[in-house]
């Protein structure tokens, strides 16, 4: 038999009480925010794991085209990587300031970040506008495909966090520190962080042994 019972009726004889919900409490967990992002991370992390496979098979495939020791301009990759790096220093200051609630400092350090994110990006258009301009395009060989899924997909995922970057920026001049932005402050930093992990994977397997014969 069941044990869900019909609703009583008023003056109706025998009539069984309601059913009452005994968790009275929030029903999201706490922390459930984080938690979603750490998943999403991870699945960014397959994400780039396939596209450093697919470089490591078609990495040596020039088709009698130009190789990496033949584009590649190592001092300004590492200038490049300096910025990214440098960024997440910023960033870690910024995070600093928010928990003393100091905003104008906070606001600042965000700006920086920002400023050399774009550094990093503006550096990066630079490299493909000129591997295309020397006849270097994605179409030419499966390496220089490779190359410009990793490293382009990288480069969405920057410009990415360089939006959110400016809209949490507008968003704690309205609202202040708020436990939302302060949420939304941690998971920009987890994101902005992984990119920095991501980029010294490509710095390393990509440019500096692109360059060796």
């Amino acid at each position: 038999m069941s044990d869900i019972t019909a609703p009583s009726v008023p003056g109706a004889l025998g009539a069984a009480p309601r059913p009452a919900f005994h968790v009275t409490g929030d029903h999201h967990p706490q922390n459930g925010t984080l938690l979603g992002f750490w998943l999403y991370l991870m699945s960014d992390c397959l994400i780039f794991a396939c596209l450093f496979a697919v470089y490591g098979v078609l990495g040596r495939s020039y088709a009698a085209g130009p190789s990496g020791a033949d584009l590649f301009d190592l001092p300004l990759v590492a200038i490049n990587t300096s910025l990214l790096l440098l960024s997440s220093i910023t960033y870690g200051f910024a995070m600093l300031e928010m928990q003393r609630h100091r905003m104008r400092p906070t606001l600042v350090w965000l700006g920086v970040t920002g400023l050399l994110g774009a550094g990093f990006i503006g550096l990066e258009l630079y490299e493909f506008a000129h591997l295309i301009h020397v006849g270097a395009g994605p179409q030419r060989s499966a390496f220089l495909s490779a190359f410009f899924a990793l490293v382009g997909t990288h480069g969405l995922h920057v410009t990415f966090g360089i939006v959110w970057l400016v809209v949490l920026m507008v968003q704690l001049r309205q609202r202040g520190f708020v436990p939302e932005n302060k949420r939304r402050l941690m998971c920009l930093s987890m994101f902005w962080h992984f990119l920095d992990v991501v980029w010294i994977g490509v710095f390393t397997f990509v440019y500096l042994m692109g360059v060796l014969p």
